[in-house]
């Protein structure tokens, strides 16, 4: 057998910590062990935490002393639209903020079961109006998302589109979850190396989520969605993780709809690994990538 990579050994850390803490079936619990896997992680003391509110959605803001403060992430968690909070995502959101130079300002949308679908699109389109409203450049905006929130980030990109608002400068969505009718093949050929998304898993989640609503809708699944007309948008997935699928179908729909994208695949990533990146050293380097795409798409490189 060959010898583990360096960023095998990092990642499969994580794996043995997951796996000895397995997902409780109590969705307090859940959230609680959601917001954990952040906590673990203190901010660098440069790290400015501003709480917010955009209209009636809980926010916050954060810089570091670079920060271009007339560029900004907007910011969408994962959890399956019913856990992840800023807490969850803070570290994460904070260093994808200095990798990019700009400030960030993540959104604690609204959560099924108690608020399902479209409740996270109004409180995407809030916080997009709110950032607008302060004065922020449309062209000066990251759209950003991981995993449900990368989706989220495209329903919002598209309720945008349809209202004809202006676009955000860019997307960046990471492990974003595309297809809630499950239909992805990876969701079992990397069920073993993925200890954090399961098929079974995703089934409560959208369930809780569509609340009846059509897992094909184009606001949900957006693998279903004509994306003509999106910002260019870089879409990073792990390959051990089990919505590979989800992100490769993805950029396959924006590219024929001649959206510019960027599909990164980074070898051995499971779902959300960014979350990690202070002891996953491929963690560091992807949310640099990201930095780098946002950068110049902000300065006004289309990449058209």
């Amino acid at each position: 057998m060959p010898t583990p990579s360096p960023d095998e050994r990092d990642i499969d850390r994580i794996r043995a910590r997951l796996a000895a803490s397995p997902r409780p079936a109590d969705l307090a619990a859940r959230r609680a062990r959601v917001d954990a896997l952040g906590a673990n992680y203190p901010l660098p003391d440069d790290v400015h935490v501003q709480p917010a509110k955009a209209r009636d959605v809980p926010a916050e803001w954060t810089a570091t002393p670079a920060a271009d403060r007339d560029r900004v992430i907007l910011f969408l968690h994962g959890g399956g639209y019913v856990s992840g909070s800023l807490a969850s995502h803070r570290h994460m959101v904070a260093q994808a903020g200095r990798e990019s130079g700009t400030r960030t300002f993540a959104l604690a949308y609204r959560l099924a079961p108690e608020h399902p679908y479209p409740a996270a699109i109004g409180d995407a389109l809030a916080g997009y109006r709110f950032l607008l409203e302060s004065g922020f450049a449309p062209e000066r905006i990251a759209l950003a998302g991981e995993s449900a929130g990368g989706s989220l980030a495209v329903a919002t990109a598209l309720s945008l589109r349809a209202r004809g608002m202006p676009m955000p400068g860019c997307l960046w969505l990471s492990s974003p979850w595309t297809d809630l009718a499950l239909t992805g093949g990876s969701l079992d050929t990397k069920a073993v190396v993925d200890p954090l998304i399961s098929r079974a898993y995703l089934a409560e989640l959208a369930t809780a989520y569509l609340n009846g609503a059509d897992p094909r809708d184009p606001l949900v699944s957006p693998i279903h969605a004509d994306l003509a007309g999106l910002p260019p948008t870089l879409i990073q997935v792990g390959s051990a993780e089990t919505l590979l699928d989800d992100a490769l179908r993805l950029a396959g729909v924006a590219a024929a709809a001649d959206v510019a994208v960027e599909l990164e695949v980074w070898p051995h990533m499971i779902h959300a690994w960014h979350l990690f990146y202070p002891e996953v050293a491929t963690g560091r380097r992807s949310l640099a990538s990201a930095g780098r795409f946002i950068r110049a798409r902000l300065d006004g490189a289309s990449g058209t």
